[in-house]
């Protein structure tokens, strides 16, 4: 395929090299395969990814560079002193469902979250 410039796999291998975290090393690896001429199905094999993970991570890649899995989170609505006695409350208490959880949040603080 050689779409990669000579530069990005130089970038690419170098970021790789230093990334902590697999699943950017995956993706990075599937930009580099694919360009050496490996099929979605060959890297998704050897990644151990679905066919449709690995076509998903070169689609980003190519359309916008995107390497990192962010998938944009929220921010924090919980202060520092609330967030640790949340955390004492789930050492102390199991929930099987994070929605119990948020409803549990809602009643004690006061504030909503939305369950994906």
């Amino acid at each position: 395929m050689n779409f990669l410039t000579d530069e990005e796999k130089t970038y690419l291998k170098a970021l790789h090299k230093k990334e902590n975290n697999g699943k950017v090393q995956d993706r990075i690896k599937t930009v580099l395969l694919y360009d050496k001429g490996w099929t979605f199905l060959e890297i998704a094999d050897a990644l151990l990814l679905s066919e449709e993970a690995v076509r998903h991570h070169f689609s980003e890649y190519k359309s916008s560079k995107k390497l990192k899995p962010e998938s944009g989170g929220s921010e924090e609505k919980l202060s520092r002193e609330q967030s640790d006695k949340l955390s004492e409350h789930l050492q102390k208490y199991i929930y099987l469902y994070a929605k119990d959880i948020i409803a549990y949040v809602k009643s004690e603080y006061d504030v909503t979250y939305i369950a994906n």
